[in-house]
């Protein structure tokens, strides 16, 4: 007579869901607790054909860590961006045949002492958010030795494998749009915390203003919080002090952007007629404010399948030459222009 999944779970001494979990491919226990459980389900005659899922043709290969540095977390939060990316790693992991564990990582709570923790847990490889990161901080990651692929950022004298997004030709198209409907000196929404992103961001802006024979000195530049509250409350104590818009402005990110435009509709401005905007990321809420917001549409669950793309390579090859690969933007033309 056959064992039963339950039967198994009281004589592993597991829970009937890590049972499930092992039986059935997915991640969400360790590769000896998975090991462990299809060992005893064939010594003890389970009845495969008893699984809602057929087991995966392909033995997987390990398993994959997609770690989320915070450290601040102004940026990296629970939006849909990172949401969107996450699912696009998931599905990179499905289709290369790797299990797959998420791990929040806050730089306050010891990184280096949890990341050597990792290899004691098939860590075959890392994908590692570095969006709100410096080059120092990458530091503790390099000293693993394990292959590494870095995700929405990229540092010139840190060689790594990295996949982003194109910031900076996002930024032009963006800020060359701005120009040719307002023909006008466009003003800049900056982030007020330093993320490399960003940075790309000001490169691409700066250079659309120096391609439409404008000085870049005559540009506006509010320093504003990262997120609709906060870029809310600057924008707002700056028109109270009597600063006059300029007639457009490019934001870092859409949450900059929204926050700008509830504070300057408040004072009585209107958008786009007064002044005209566009936002990056393409964040849901783009498209349902009043007016919708002109955006950079990033493909990010693209993204999360091309970096774990990449890991696999660098897995299965072993040695290799790093590489940058930059993930192309498009602009989302609404009525906020």
């Amino acid at each position: 007579m056959s064992v039963t999944a339950k039967e198994l779970a009281q004589i592993l001494h597991l829970s009937e869901a890590a049972i499930s979990m092992a039986l059935n491919g997915k991640p969400g226990v360790s590769t000896a607790t998975r090991k462990r459980v299809m060992d005893a389900a064939r010594e003890l005659g389970y009845d495969f054909s008893r699984l809602t899922e057929k087991a995966p043709q392909t033995p997987p290969r390990g398993t994959l860590y997609f770690i989320i540095y915070r450290k601040h977390g102004a940026v990296v939060a629970d939006t849909p961006f990172f949401s969107h990316l996450s699912q696009g790693i998931d599905l990179g992991c499905k289709r290369h045949h790797y299990y797959l564990n998420v791990f929040y990582l806050d730089e306050g709570g010891n990184p280096e002492r949890q990341l050597r923790e990792l290899i004691h847990f098939d860590c075959k490889g890392i994908l590692l958010l570095g969006t709100e990161m410096l080059e120092n901080d990458l530091v503790p990651f390099l000293k693993l030795k394990l292959p590494l692929v870095i995700l929405d950022t990229y540092f010139e004298t840190t060689e790594a494998d990295y996949v982003l997004i194109n910031n900076a030709q996002g930024a032009y198209l963006a800020t060359c749009h701005l120009i040719s409907q307002c023909r006008e000196q466009p003003g800049y929404l900056r982030s007020s915390y330093p993320i490399n992103n960003f940075s790309r961001r000001a490169d691409g802006f700066y250079r659309a203003v120096r391609r439409n024979g404008m000085s870049t000195a005559n540009s506006k530049v509010h320093y504003l919080s990262p997120s609709p509250e906060g870029a809310y409350a600057d924008m707002k104590a700056l028109l109270d002090t009597g600063e006059k818009p300029a007639r457009c402005y490019f934001a870092d990110n859409d949450l900059i952007a929204l926050g700008a435009m509830k504070a300057l509709k408040e004072k009585g401005y209107r958008i786009p007629q007064d002044v005209a905007l566009a936002g990056f990321d393409n964040m849901p809420a783009s498209a349902y404010t009043e007016p919708p917001l002109t955006t950079v549409n990033v493909p990010k669950e693209y993204m999360g399948e091309m970096a774990v793309r990449r890991l696999s390579q660098l897995i299965e090859d072993g040695e290799s030459t790093p590489v940058k690969l930059e993930v192309s933007t498009t602009l989302l033309k609404r009525k906020t222009v």
